[in-house]
C-alpha cells in the first residue's frame, strides 16, 4: 500500500519517463509534482518505490524508470484520460465510417488506422466463423496418434494430428466418428463442446475423452490461422529509442509479426475479456517481451464478440491515449461491420 505522497511521486515519475524517455531524478521530480517536497525526502520515497519493485535505477544514472509492475500500478489507478487529437481521423473515419461493403478492408484499415494514431503496430483479428462441420472422420495413424479430418459445409478440409492419453483402435474411432456424425453434423465445434458438457455423463468416458480432443483440435485449426490476422506498421517499432541498438530483440519482434502465431494467442485471449485490457511485457507470459505493451480491446458485431484489436509498442508509451483509439477503433469497425 502506497500513501498519497508516494503515489504522487509514481505517478509523476512514470509520466515524466513515458513524455521524455530519460530517467527521471528527484531534482525533476521536485518540480514536476508541485509538492513542498526537500529532495532528501523525495530520494527516501523514491528509495521505498524502489524497494517494492516499482521503479529501478539503470546503469548508473541517478534517475529512476519504471518497472513492469510501476507501470502496471499506474495504468490501473493512476491513468488520467485525456482526449483524443480527432483530426488525425480522416472525414470518413470520424464519422465512423469504415468501408463496409468488403470485411476483409475493414480489418485492414483499421489496422493502418490503429498504426497511424498510435504510431506503432496496429493489430486486427478478422471476424471469426462459426466454424460448422459437415462431417468428421478418426484414422489412427500409431500408438496414441490420431489424424483428425473435419469437412466444412463448404467442402474445406482441414487435417489435424492428436495425441491421445491412451491407444485406441480403427474400431473404437469409428464408433466415435459415426456418434458424432450422427448427433452433432451440422452444429459448429462451440455448439459440440456445450453439448458434449452436458451430455458428457450419458457417453462412455474414453469416447467422450476422444471427442473433446477432436473439438479442441478444431478449435486450434481456426485459432492458428494466420491469415485470420492483420498488422500494419510493424516497422514504426524501428524508430522506437528504447530498443537502441538491441538488434537480436528487434530480430524477434519480428519474427514475431512474420509468423503471427503468438500474436493470435493473445489476441485470443482478449477477446475472451471485456472493455480494453493492457498487458505489460515482463509481468506475464502473455507478452512474451519485456521490451512490449499490448493495449487491446474486442469488437463486436450485432452485439457478439467476433474479433479483437490493438497497438503492440514500447513499455514507454503514452496508456492513456492508446486506451481510448483503441476503444474508439473498436466501436469503428463493430458499426463498419454491423451495417454490411
Amino acid at each position: 500500500m502506497l500513501d498519497d505522497r508516494a503515489k504522487s511521486l509514481l505517478k509523476t515519475l512514470v509520466e515524466r519517463y513515458i513524455a521524455d524517455g530519460q530517467p527521471v531524478g528527484s531534482r525533476t521530480l521536485s518540480r514536476a509534482s508541485g509538492l513542498e517536497l526537500s529532495p532528501a525526502t523525495i530520494r527516501n520515497v523514491m528509495a521505498d518505490l524502489e524497494e517494492l519493485g516499482l521503479i529501478a535505477s539503470p546503469h548508473t544514472s541517478s534517475g529512476r524508470v519504471p518497472t513492469a509492475r510501476g507501470y502496471r500500478l499506474f495504468v490501473d489507478t493512476m491513468l488520467t484520460a485525456r482526449p483524443l487529437d480527432m483530426s488525425r481521423l480522416s472525414p470518413d473515419v470520424a464519422r465512423g465510417q469504415l468501408n463496409p461493403d468488403q470485411p476483409q478492408r475493414v480489418i485492414a484499415q483499421a489496422a493502418q488506422l490503429l498504426s497511424s494514431l498510435s504510431s506503432f503496430v496496429g493489430v486486427v483479428t478478422a471476424p471469426r466463423k462459426a466454424s460448422v462441420f459437415h462431417h468428421i472422420e478418426f484414422l489412427r495413424l500409431g500408438e496414441r496418434r490420431v489424424l483428425v479430418i473435419l469437412v466444412a459445409p463448404d467442402g474445406d478440409v482441414q487435417n489435424r494430428v492428436i495425441f491421445t492419453t491412451r491407444d485406441y483402435s480403427q474400431s473404437e474411432l469409428i464408433e466415435a466418428t459415426n456418434y458424432l456424425n450422427q448427433h452433432y453434423a451440422g452444429l459448429s465445434i462451440e455448439e459440440v463442446r456445450e453439448r458434449l458438457k452436458r451430455e458428457i455423463e450419458a457417453l462412455r468416458s474414453e469416447i467422450a475423452t476422444l471427442m473433446q480432443a477432436a473439438v479442441q483440435a478444431g478449435t486450434e485449426v481456426l485459432a492458428e490461422s494466420e491469415d485470420n490476422v492483420v498488422v500494419s506498421g510493424e516497422h514504426n517499432l524501428l524508430g522506437v529509442q528504447d530498443f537502441g541498438n538491441d538488434m537480436s530483440s528487434l530480430r524477434r519482434l519480428f519474427d514475431m509479426f512474420e509468423h503471427k502465431t503468438e500474436l493470435m494467442r493473445l489476441l485470443d485471449t482478449s477477446s475472451r475479456a471485456e472493455g480494453v485490457r493492457i498487458y505489460i511485457g515482463g509481468e506475464s507470459q502473455v507478452v512474451p517481451f519485456e521490451e512490449l505493451s499490448v493495449v487491446t480491446a474486442p469488437y463486436e458485431v450485432d452485439g457478439r464478440v467476433v474479433g479483437t484489436l490493438g497497438v503492440i509498442g514500447p513499455t514507454r508509451m503514452a496508456y492513456d491515449r492508446m486506451i481510448q483509439i483503441v476503444d474508439i477503433t473498436s466501436r469503428l469497425v463493430g458499426n463498419a461491420l454491423s451495417a454490411k
